[in-house]
């Protein structure tokens, strides 16, 4: 029992630590006069525009900022994903 719960609060310590390293990582994007700074755990940190953008070159930017932060948060999170194969021990 005591076991389970330690590989639990591992992975747990885990999961906060790469939370915080995502955090960390900033990706700037510009297209259509758009720019937007997002981190890695998919925060916009800073949306700068022209006043005439229209909404949809104002989405496209914001979509592909958000692709581009779950691209690094998904090759972080590999590294993590020897540590979750215990995970499924535990649900047991």
């Amino acid at each position: 029992m005591f076991d389970k719960l330690k590989q639990m609060y591992d992975l747990k310590r885990k999961a906060d630590a790469l939370k915080k390293e995502l955090e960390l990582e900033v990706i700037d994007v510009e297209t259509g006069g758009v720019r937007v700074r997002i981190n890695a755990a998919q925060k916009i940190q800073r949306l700068e525009y022209p006043a005439d953008v229209s909404p949809d070159k104002l989405k496209e930017a914001i979509n592909k900022a958000l692709d581009e932060a779950q691209k690094v948060a998904a090759k972080q999170m590999q590294g993590m994903m020897g540590g979750l194969g215990g995970l499924q021990d535990l649900l047991k």
